[in-house]
Order: structure tokens, then sequence, then C-alpha cells
């Protein structure tokens, strides 16, 4: 009966977020469902069990997302980021329209730049430039996805986005975890979903179809307006980078900087609830948000011109730091649900299946697969990976230190898998694509869905190459 609950739960998160309905509502009230047939009396379930979590959650990566939105709304408002996009596409061209779409999708999401504002940013460039190829605009969806919610989210090292710095509290690692790995699999998604999207546009082509007649959120040509030079614009992005590598330190090199492993002592005597249990908790956090600081102040100097005419700076920091509140209590929403279900009596059937999976040597099949669940059901790459890792994070990395395999991979896989099958009909990012561009499910769907697939399966021929290697 408890597994009933447990499953009746997830189909009814899963149905309820396909709707678009609120996790942030609809997620205590199924976890406490999931809990009904527990020994668990449901009140404490909520506040003492998830709200706990939800709680842990949100202490941990509210400032991540809160400058991750406010650097997002600078770069947006400044125009920096216009300026970024309109470089890389006047650079490469209408012949290059999809490369160009991607590259500069790609460009601004690993430069820390939030997805949402990616696919806002770059359409009217892709829109133009599909145009002006005359390539199908349904294929426009699928090369801003490709862009922005695959390779540069999860897959290369030292990416600012959520996806990459969840498994670091985990796992004790760093944004840069098997940074081999990352570009290589990184690259690989790239170049297949580029392939198979350069195939769609010359079968198009041979088949007479053009851009088509579309009236639904086209962008006018608007006047030429005063935007801040493309490499002043690069230099915040690179600065969020270049910062957080010097400061998380990934490679222990000896110049860079070295955090002081006492510092969280002087803090246990005050039996903080939710104190970090160790450094390595928090170090990767700590790095991003100085970078991320740093990357805006830096991005309101630059564009403090187009910031002046759209409400000053005041008007884009409050702008990202409200932006940045549905976004984490959504994730912590999830993360609360999931913790729930993971202390049930009847979700031990299911850990065990997931758990037996074994193939080859440590858990990365057995985590690559649990992720991947957990993304389709939320259809949410973030929130996919938090409820995986908490409900089974220790139990892989246990798994993995006794098979003498490094939490790094675990991180790299876990964040590479966050993608794969998140990007299902109701993943809230999709719809939030489809919308933008003024097309629906039925005339985009199709390709989108088939770089899914290949994003994931290649996650798959990677941990086996990983594993033969090893």
């Amino acid at each position: 009966m408890e597994l009933f609950a447990i499953l009746l739960s997830l189909i009814l998160l899963m149905y309820f977020a396909f709707r678009g309905y609120s996790i942030i509502l609809f997620a205590p009230l199924f976890a406490i469902l999931a809990a009904a047939a527990s020994h668990f009396s449901l009140m404490p379930v909520y506040t003492e069990i998830f709200m706990t979590k939800a709680a842990e959650y949100f202490k941990m990566y509210f400032s991540i997302f809160l400058l991750g939105a406010v650097f997002a709304k600078v770069m947006e408002d400044g125009g920096l980021a216009r300026a970024i996009a309109g470089s890389i596409a006047g650079r490469l061209g209408k012949e290059n329209a999809i490369l160009a779409v991607i590259l500069g999708c790609g460009s601004l999401t690993y430069g820390g730049i939030s997805v949402f504002v990616v696919v806002f940013v770059m359409y009217p460039f892709a829109a133009a430039l599909f145009r002006e190829a005359d390539i199908p605009k349904r294929l426009i969806p699928a090369a801003l996805w490709l862009g922005t919610f695959t390779f540069s989210m999860g897959a290369f090292p030292g990416s600012p986005q959520i996806q990459n710095i969840i498994p670091t509290a985990f796992f004790g690692t760093t944004t840069w975890a098997e940074p081999l790995i990352g570009v290589i699999s990184g690259v690989s998604i790239f170049s297949s979903g580029w392939a198979w999207l350069l195939y769609r546009q010359r079968q198009a082509a041979a088949q007479g179809e053009g851009y088509g007649l579309h009236t639904l959120n086209e962008p006018a040509k608007s006047a030429a307006e005063q935007l801040p030079g493309q490499w002043l614009s690069v230099l915040p992005l690179a600065v969020v980078l270049l910062a957080n590598l010097y400061l998380s330190n990934p490679f222990a090199w000896s110049w860079a900087y070295q955090w002081n492993e006492d510092i969280l002592l002087p803090f246990k005597a005050l039996h903080l609830s939710l104190l970090s249990s160790s450094l390595d908790k928090v170090r990767a956090i700590w790095s991003l948000n100085i970078a991320l600081i740093l990357g805006i102040l830096l991005a309101l100097v630059i564009g403090r011109q187009q910031l002046r005419q759209k409400g000053g700076a005041a008007a884009a920091l409050n702008g990202g730091a409200i932006s940045s509140l549905v976004a984490v209590l959504n994730t912590a929403s999830g993360y609360g649900y999931g913790s729930v279900v993971a202390s049930l009596a009847g979700f031990q059937v299911i850990k065990s299946f997931l758990m037996d999976i074994k193939i080859g040597t440590g858990p990365l099949v057995s985590e690559a697969i649990t992720v991947n669940i957990m993304a389709a059901i939320t259809g949410s790459a973030s929130g996919g990976i938090t409820i995986a890792l908490g409900m089974l994070g220790t139990d892989y990395l246990a798994w993995a230190q006794a098979a003498g395999m490094p939490p790094d991979a675990l991180h790299r896989f876990a964040a590479l898998a966050s993608s794969g099958l998140d990007s299902m009909p109701h993943n809230g990012g999709l719809i939030t694509v489809m919308a933008v561009c003024g097309l629906t499910h039925k005339e985009s769907y199709y390709d989108l869905f088939v770089i899914t697939i290949i994003k994931t399966l290649l996650v798959f021929v990677f941990i086996g190459l990983y594993l033969a290697a090893i």
C-alpha cells in the first residue's frame, strides 16, 4: 500500500506539472499523499521533513539563484547580452544560421546568464537569421534548446548553471569536476545535435520548405541601438568563469586561492541547525558567489548607459532578485518532495531496484537512470538531479568510494544526466521556448525530441567508455 501511495503521488506530480500547476503548491500536497499509507502522522511529515529539507535547499543554493538572476538581468538590461549575441550572429551570418544560434546560446549560458534570459535574448537573432536564410522556423526551438539547455548547462566543466552546482554539495566536488569527460561529452552532444539540425535543414530545402508565413511573435526590425562593445560585453562572463576557477581551485594549483580548512570551526560552538558539515560542501558555492558578484559589478559599469534608459541599476537589481524567488522555491519544493519519499519505508522497494542496477564498476549507470527518471517526472533538470541526489546521493557516494571511483565522476555524469530526459513536453523551459517562438509542440517538438534522445543516449555511451577506461 505504501508503494502504491508513492507511485500515485509521483504520477499526480507529473500530471499537474504537465498541466502547468505550480510545484511550490502541489509538491507538499503530494508529499503528504505519498506518506498517507505510512506510519508517520501527516502534519509532522509536512513541517519536520518537507519544510526542513526545503529550508536546507534554500539555505544552500538561494545565493546562487539570487546572484545568477541578478547577473542575468544586468547583462540583459545593460545590453551586454544582446551585444554578444549580435556579434556572434553577425560574424557567422545567415549561411551558418543554425550554428550561430547554438554558439550564441552556448556562450551566454556558459558565461552564467540564466537559461530563460538566454532564450529571450537569442530568439530575435534566431528568427532574423532563419528568415533571411529561409530555414523553417519550426527548427528554432530545437536550436535554442541545444545551445542553452544541454552541453553548456551540465556538460562543460566550470559551468555556473545550477545543474552543475548541485552535485558539489552532495559529493564535495567543484564545478570543474572531470573536465576531460565534460569537454568531450559536451562537444559530442553539440556536434550530434548540430548535425541533426543541418540534416533537417537540407531535407526541408530539398522539399521546397522555407521559413514559412508566421505572424505570431515575429520580431519587428528595431532601430539600431547603442550597445556596449562586444569585447567589453564579454568581460563579465570571462570574469565569472576565471574568478570561479581561481577561487574554487579544482586542480589544487599552488598559486590559486586556498580556503582555510578550519573556517567553519568557530561556528560549530553556536550549534547552528543547518551548518555545513565540512568545507567541501560549500567551497564551490562560496567561490561562485564571489565570482558572480564581481561579474555583476563589472556589468553594471559597462552597461550603465543602457541601464539608465531602463530605470537604472536599481530596476535591474530588484528585477533579478524578485525573479530568483520562484526558481529557487520551485526546486526547493521538489527537493522537499523527494526527501519525504526517500524517508518512507515503502520507498525501499524502489531504492533497492535502483541500487541493484549494477552494470560495470560503481553506481554511474544507476545514478544516470535515476536522475533521468526524476528529471522526466518533474519536467526539470534541476528538479530531477536535486530529488535523485537527495534520495540516493549518500548511497551513491558510499558505493563509489567502495569501488575506488572518484566523486568527480559521480558529479559530472549526474550533471550530464540531468539534461537528458528533462525535455519532456511538460518541461517549463520547453513550454517557455515554444511560447517565445510563437510555435506549438505539434510544429516543433519532433526535432527537439530527437535531440533529447541523442543527449540521453550519449550519457550512457560515455559512461561505458569511462568504465572501460578505468
